[in-house]
């Protein structure tokens, strides 16, 4: 069983999902021109046993104008993504700069499970 679970992270202050579109722009507002942290946590489970990993990704905004921000939150991709943005979709508009698994940003730490599959797994799937 895998499970992965993502929060971002600004000033030490981690920013959820937000309730509805004003709170969506007062986020992205917070972020417009500034590097946050996304932080996803991973664990890997079988019976036997399990294996817990967090990765993190920094990621910088480009400022952003009020008509930036309104555009973006009225799309409503926001809607359940923590810190109110898909970075997959129309949210790669936002971004200036990713240091770090560009994948983890999208809400799977692929290096980090590709590295715990190749120490648990190793010579099979074309690991080791």
């Amino acid at each position: 069983m895998l499970g992965v679970d993502t929060v971002v992270v600004l000033d030490g202050e981690r920013i959820g999902k937000p309730a509805d579109a004003r709170e969506a722009e007062r986020m992205l507002g917070r972020l417009a021109g500034r590097t946050h942290e996304v932080v996803s946590g991973l664990c890997l489970r079988t019976r036997a046993w399990e294996e817990v990993h967090a990765e993190t990704t920094r990621v910088t905004f480009r400022p952003l104008t009020p008509h930036d921000l309104a555009a973006y939150v009225a799309v409503g991709e926001w809607e359940g993504r923590a810190g109110a943005y898909a970075i997959q979709g129309r949210g790669a508009s936002l971004v200036e700069w990713v240091d770090g698994d560009y994948l983890n940003v999208v809400g799977l730490p692929a290096s980090a499970l590709v590295r715990l599959l190749a120490t648990r797994f190793a010579g099979a799937y074309g690991f080791g």
